[in-house]
């Protein structure tokens, strides 16, 4: 991957949080438990992205502090249905956004080395800072789109 196309991924993750927050404006809390064709409802996905943000945050230091890191899958699904039963959103989504701020200042500082660091993903084997940013960087799109299919407004 070059640097411009690295710049590009950069510049869509940290964009992430306000798709979310532009998605979310507005909704109801009979909305926040809508789902579109038995998905995830927007209650959910916001409490997953909290999760995903910290657990992605982690993933990447791991990858630029540690040798050979080692990163361990996790069952989303069950996170999404354990951890979001009516909790509200606003934690969830405060955490979502500053993670993801954290780790852009990070993603926007790395070296050449950094971006040619690797380890080993319990399920997806070997995986890089550029698989991470590959990974990372349309995520908050997909579930604005998500949540925005929920609320009819796709």
């Amino acid at each position: 991957m070059d640097a411009s196309e690295r710049s590009r991924l950069i510049a869509r993750y940290r964009d992430g949080y306000p798709a979310v927050s532009e998605a979310l404006d507005g909704i109801t809390e009979d909305e926040l438990d809508r789902a579109a064709d038995g998905g995830w409802t927007p209650r959910q996905i916001v409490h997953h992205l909290a999760d995903a943000e910290i657990e992605g945050s982690t993933r990447l230091r791991r990858l630029l502090a540690e040798a050979d890191a080692q990163i361990h899958g996790y069952d989303e699904k069950k996170f999404s249905e354990a951890l979001s039963r009516g909790q509200p959103i606003e934690a969830s989504l405060a955490a979502m956004r500053w993670a993801r701020e954290s780790t852009a200042e990070l993603l926007e500082r790395m070296t050449d080395a950094d971006w040619s660091r690797a380890g080993t993903h319990s399920e997806r084997g070997r995986f890089s800072t550029e698989d991470w940013l590959v990974l990372y960087a349309p995520h908050a799109h997909d579930h604005a789109a998500q949540i925005r299919g929920a609320r009819g407004k796709a």
